[in-house]
């Protein structure tokens, strides 16, 4: 064995693609367990085959990594009860946490690679082989003639897979500010009213279509529409004991509150001309509780 073909020298090569291997997984599962278990399994693929033979390493795993999370995407459909519907239901996904840029412009603009809230509802609402399309190619600009092997599919109909996958996502969140400072003024805005119980400047922050999706539990979890209703379940942010720090939550402004320093849930928003459009709240304790988060 060369010093080329080495388990050490080829974990060394690997390392250097799992960054982008994790976020082609986040993107196509939405769970970061789950993209960390393709991840590995991507790995454990590479170690059985080795890299010979391979002339474009990172594509090779790009790939690989996109059939484990089509395969997963599948099994998980198959066991799902309830049909996804379109728009996501009370999905949330797994948050990506950052800490909140400081006032440089340059700064602010690191948030831009991070994959919204939004998008990622929408993504789950495709079906596997459609968010496998979408995601190689528009995000990580994989050829379709590459995603075609993965779906068999002719590389023309792969295309078409990411054309409808493409307009659903650009339906996802229209003409949301990406301005930092006006989401946490919308954020700031929204939790104060919750907190002093003001029902009518709550209604005033929220688009009068805003959706709420809380996932807290298959047996907790809701959909809320339109404006008075959602600011009727604002309630959770009126409770004294809580503990909020704002911060980056994929791409976003969002508030991770804590009751006796335990993590209770995560809050993001898209905000459209000042006001909330809609609102995301994971407050599943199993699932925060795997995830990592920020000092408190």
């Amino acid at each position: 064995m060369t010093g080329a073909d080495t388990p050490a020298h080829l974990a060394d090569r690997f390392e250097e693609h799992r960054g982008r291997l994790g976020a082609v997984a986040y993107r196509m599962l939405g769970s970061l367990a789950e993209a960390e278990d393709a991840v590995q399994e991507a790995w454990l693929r590479l170690a059985r085959t080795g890299a010979d033979g391979i002339d474009n390493l990172g594509g090779w795993l790009t790939t690989v990594t996109g059939r484990i999370c089509l395969d997963m995407l599948r099994s998980r459909a198959a066991r799902r009860e309830e049909p996804m519907t379109e728009d996501g239901g009370t999905f949330v996904p797994d948050p990506v946490f950052g800490p909140l840029p400081a006032g440089d412009p340059e700064q602010q603009a690191l948030h831009a690679d991070s994959v919204g809230m939004a998008l990622l509802v929408v993504l789950e609402t495709l079906e596997p082989a459609e968010r496998l399309a979408f995601v190689l190619h528009d995000m990580f600009a994989v050829p379709f003639d590459d995603i075609a092997a993965v779906v068999e599919r002719t590389p023309a109909a792969t295309r078409q897979l990411a054309s409808r996958a493409r307009r659903r996502a650009r339906a996802a969140a229209p003409g949301a500010d990406p301005d930092l400072g006006r989401q946490r003024k919308a954020l700031e805005a929204f939790m104060a009213a919750s907190r002093a119980g003001d029902f009518e400047a709550l209604v005033a922050v929220l688009h009068p279509d805003v959706v709420l999706r809380a996932d807290a539990g298959a047996s907790l979890s809701r959909l809320v529409r339109g404006a008075r209703t959602v600011a009727e379940q604002a309630r959770l942010y009126r409770q004294d004991a809580l503990q909020t720090r704002f911060l980056l939550v994929n791409g976003a402004v969002g508030v991770l509150a804590r009751r006796s320093g335990q993590p209770v849930s995560v809050l993001t928003v898209t905000v459209v001309d000042d006001r909330i459009t809609e609102l995301y709240i994971l407050a599943d304790t199993d699932r925060l509780d795997r995830l990592e988060l920020p000092a408190a």
